[in-house]
């Protein structure tokens, strides 16, 4: 249970932060710009979620991801350490929940026939914008992953390669199907 009944404590007036484990890092760490930037991609599927009220089934699904990406949060910012007992991870059961999601998505959607432009309804657009924050988170989990004694759950690299594919198949759910979608058409304006 997290009780936070002071907001303010001045400990970050100094440009750093405390990771779970209360190691400080620089505020412009790797590992906190990772775990930042999942916090915006929750952030854009909160305004998504302003326009999915008619959408009960992808609504649903979008509120198990915005948990699932504080669990992803709480994930990065205590790096597994060999010797110290677990935190909470990610697990493989949230991968596959998230790949069955996108396959019971799909199954609806008209075949695409051009590269889908963001747009289309409110809620499509901002399902886009949370999936370009999410491939942003992607490649700051990658490129730290990649660091020398920076530990990073394998299964993170995973959910969130999904998670962009679910946001693509849930706005194109939500453009009507895919019916809705603004395709690109190349060289339209030459």
């Amino acid at each position: 249970m997290v009780t936070l009944n002071r907001i303010y404590t001045r400990t970050g007036d100094d440009g750093t932060t405390a990771l779970g484990s209360g190691e400080r890092r620089p505020k412009s760490d790797l590992r906190v710009a990772a775990y930042g930037t999942i916090d915006e991609t929750n952030a854009a599927l909160g305004v998504a979620r302003l326009h999915t009220a008619g959408a009960a089934v992808i609504d649903a699904m979008l509120a198990r991801i915005q948990n699932d990406l504080f669990d992803i949060g709480a994930d990065l910012c205590v790096p597994q350490r060999e010797g110290k007992a677990e935190r909470l991870r990610l697990a493989a059961s949230q991968v596959e929940r998230l790949e069955h999601d996108i396959d019971a998505l799909n199954a609806r959607l008209a075949p695409l026939t051009s590269f889908v432009l963001p747009g289309g309804t409110p809620g499509a657009a901002y399902l886009h914008l949370a999936r370009t924050l999410c491939r942003r988170a992607e490649r700051l989990i990658v490129e730290l992953a990649a660091r020398p004694g920076e530990p990073v759950n394998p299964l993170l690299v995973s959910y969130i390669n999904r998670l962009s594919d679910f946001l693509f198949v849930a706005s194109r759910a939500l453009n009507d199907n895919g019916a809705g979608d603004v395709l690109w058409v190349p060289g339209a304006h030459r």
